[in-house]
């Protein structure tokens, strides 16, 4: 074979390959270029990441601090929304207390408007005024005398002088000697002492079923007054109705009429005045007003001295009573033993028991036992 033939084989052959190459050189280029892609691709990826990384932790702790922000003003109203309950909780209490003021004072403006509807409609008791005066007198204010029960022990006497400095003398010697005939006998001198009442508030209101009835005629008996007001006022005609019981109130001189049924005191009351027919010559005319049942709100006790009279203790049974206490009363009337002018004189012998009655001490009836 001659060297063109093998030239011609040699350059068909190498064709093939030689397109094979190129083709595997694009390819190989291809290759390149899409793996440059795909770099760029994982890079910018990469980046996105990163990128996205950061805002994720930026908004991470934004959340963090809105989070801290919103349990702040969560906090904060929940403690306005606790302060409020705890108000309105106060509230609650002080409406309650309200109230039940509310409530005391109806009951108290009742029971005034019952006072002030009955304020005329009184028992009938002469007054006259004597030409003194008082300061800072309350205007429904009124006093009480006292009646004060005291238990003397035996061998005990309670002697009242005429003055106060006589009664103070007498205390001041403590110890006396009292001569009996032929025999003496030594008493001692205390002072006497009560807790009384200082100040007293009362509640009041009306009793439906009882009446007071004033104005009564002095001159029949009692037993006949209780009888003619039970008989005239027990009779529907008279406007009365069944009556339970009468009681006499010697102190004031006047009766209390209690009913079985709770309208009649009323009816009779608003009527005040009527006539009752105690004897066949003539009629009386009474006054019926209210009863008012009272009891006692708040009261002070203080401690109240005796100022004229004297006990005399350590007294022994030598002679008979009487004897005993006019020997007493004449030895402290003589200014020798620091006496005066005995006003009043008890003497209680020993084994024995007795209840001395103390009244209110005023210029016009003095301190009595």
């Amino acid at each position: 074979m001659s060297t063109e033939d093998f030239s011609l084989v040699e350059s068909e052959s190498l064709d093939p390959v030689l397109r094979d190459i190129s083709k595997c050189k694009k390819q190989h280029e291809a290759l390149l270029t899409e793996q440059k892609i795909l770099k760029d691709g994982i890079a910018n990826n990469k980046n996105f990441a990163k990128q996205f990384k950061q805002r994720a932790e930026e908004r991470k702790a934004s959340n963090e601090d809105q989070k801290q922000k919103y349990a702040k003003i969560i906090q904060k109203e929940k403690d306005k929304c606790r302060a409020v309950d705890d108000e309105n909780k106060k509230m609650k209490m002080e409406i309650l207390k309200i109230r039940e003021e509310m409530q005391s004072l109806d009951h108290k403006n009742s029971n005034l408007k019952q006072q002030t509807e009955i304020s005329t409609a009184v028992p009938e008791r002469k007054v006259v005024f004597r030409g003194e005066t008082k300061e800072g007198a309350h205007g429904v204010s009124f006093d009480v005398n006292p009646r004060i029960i005291y238990p003397m022990e035996g061998g005990t006497a309670l002697i009242t002088f005429e003055e106060e400095d006589v009664a103070q003398k007498i205390l001041n010697l403590t110890d006396h000697l009292v001569e009996l005939g032929d025999c003496t006998i030594t008493v001692q001198a205390k002072p006497i002492q009560f807790l009384v009442p200082s100040y007293v508030e009362m509640e009041t209101q009306v009793c439906p079923q009882r009446v007071l009835v004033s104005n009564l005629p002095k001159e029949e008996p009692e037993d006949r007054v209780l009888d003619k007001l039970e008989l005239h006022f027990s009779k529907k005609k008279n406007g009365g109705g069944e009556v339970e019981d009468t009681d006499m109130l010697h102190d004031s001189g006047t009766v209390v009429i209690t009913f079985v049924e709770d309208d009649i005191a009323k009816r009779l009351s608003d009527k005040q005045d009527h006539e009752v027919e105690f004897s066949s010559r003539k009629k009386h005319k009474v006054k019926i007003t209210p009863f008012l049942n009272g009891e006692i709100s708040q009261m002070d006790i203080c401690n109240s001295v005796c100022k004229r009279t004297v006990l005399l203790t350590g007294i022994p049974a030598v002679m008979d009573k009487d004897n005993l206490q006019d020997n007493l009363e004449i030895h402290f009337q003589k200014s020798a033993n620091g006496g005066g002018e005995v006003e009043g004189i008890v003497y209680n012998p020993l084994g024995q028991t007795t209840l001395a009655l103390f009244d209110e001490d005023s210029p016009e009836d003095n301190e009595g036992l």
